[in-house]
């Protein structure tokens, strides 16, 4: 993602905030008093901290809850990765940061070196990143030299102790380029993760295609399940992997790194969804916690209307809520009917066009359930959407 210090248009934001706070579009036949979901019960929204550590890194993208409370991380804890460093190269960020809301304090969680022998390529931490209610933290790496997918590696995904402290590193051929939202169903004493791979056969963002003058889309993103065992009071192993969906749309990009799935999130009944940026469409893999093939793509949930290059994705109280990429909305979508119940400008810089455009990425629910925390990287800040 694009990174522009821009403070001093703070209070234009903030007006234009208040103009659009509730864009909203209603879906089916619901009447004006009947209530659309959880977007229009949110009507604040508070930056908490800034993201960038005392390293320089910067352009926030994972947000996670923790769990627990364990080592220097206390329960209900924001941790926040990041994915460039000083230079603002994409793939180079090394950093995960905590915010707690009890102090109002930043502090450094995990500080990675930039060459890991485990790790193809090095380190870039992504989206993909979760704490487990054991402790271990474990977050995917998108590595690359020079900022582009010229020299990207294939990654890993890094298992760390609660102090930062790296444990263990995963990689292998059905790993490249762990990039989106880690959905996880946490037991404990096991765990199951999905996340997407969107590196495979990836090239430069300098090699165009001639028919659409932009780098080549390739359908070779997949969705990977890992099982997980967790032994008292040691790291957690990696028992298997399955792809659980493939054929998902994927291209390098000079100014977002690459584009590709990014929104994962598990229902209660099992069902995963999937958000498609490229082809801006959220879809659905049934039984992915049980399934032993590939449901492709998987059946298609909503597509285009007020979703604008979908990327992270969380679910709650029965809908989804989907922060766009190339404005700075968030979409609310019911998916047992596929309705596009609301959406709200939750970032409104209007130095992008349209507002917000390249500066939302990870969402997370708040422990009450009553709002949500997001990072906006264009200002490289950790935000709270409230009642």
């Amino acid at each position: 993602m694009r990174d522009v210090m821009k403070s001093d248009l703070q209070e234009a934001r903030d007006s234009w905030r208040g103009v659009c706070l509730l864009l909203a579009l209603v879906a089916g036949v619901a009447s004006a008093n009947e209530s659309k979901g959880v977007l229009e019960t949110i009507h604040h929204h508070v930056t908490l901290a800034s993201t960038v550590t005392e390293n320089g890194d910067l352009n926030p993208y994972a947000v996670v809850v923790a769990p627990v409370s364990a080592g220097k991380i206390e329960k209900d804890d924001v941790l926040v990765d990041n994915f460039n460093n000083i230079s603002n190269l994409q793939g180079t960020g090394t950093t995960i940061v905590g915010y707690r809301p009890s102090t109002k304090q930043t502090y450094l969680v995990a500080n990675l070196p930039q060459k890991l022998p485990e790790c193809p390529g090095g380190v870039g931490l992504t989206t993909a990143m979760t704490m487990l209610k054991t402790g271990w933290i474990i977050v995917g790496s998108t590595p690359s030299t020079d900022g582009t997918t010229a020299t990207k590696g294939d990654g890993c995904v890094i298992v760390l102790d609660p102090n930062g402290k790296m444990v263990a590193a995963w990689s292998g051929a059905t790993i490249n380029d762990p990039w989106g939202d880690m959905a996880v169903d946490d037991r404990g004493s096991s765990a199951t993760l999905f996340i997407s791979m969107a590196g495979f056969g990836l090239k430069s963002p300098d090699v165009i295609d001639p028919a659409t003058k932009f780098p080549e889309i390739i359908h070779k993103a997949t969705v990977l399940r890992l099982e997980l065992n967790i032994p008292d009071g040691k790291p957690p192993e990696l028992v298997s992997q399955t792809v659980v969906g493939d054929g998902f749309a994927q291209r390098a990009d000079r100014d977002n790194f690459l584009l590709g799935p990014t929104g994962l999130a598990l229902g209660p009944d099992g069902t995963l969804y999937v958000t498609d940026g490229l082809d801006n469409v959220i879809t659905a893999i049934p039984d992915a916690l049980t399934r032993t093939t590939s449901a492709g793509t998987g059946k298609v949930v909503t597509r285009d209307g007020l979703l604008s290059w979908p990327l992270a994705m969380v679910y709650t109280s029965g809908h989804l809520l989907v922060c766009n990429g190339k404005n700075g909305q968030v979409v609310e979508i019911d998916p047992s009917t596929g309705a596009q119940v609301y959406a709200q400008w939750i970032d409104s810089d209007q130095a992008q066009s349209p507002p917000g455009n390249g500066d939302l990425f990870g969402i997370a629910i708040t422990p009450d359930g009553q709002g949500f925390y997001y990072v906006e990287d264009d200002m490289n800040t950790l935000m709270r959407a409230s009642r």
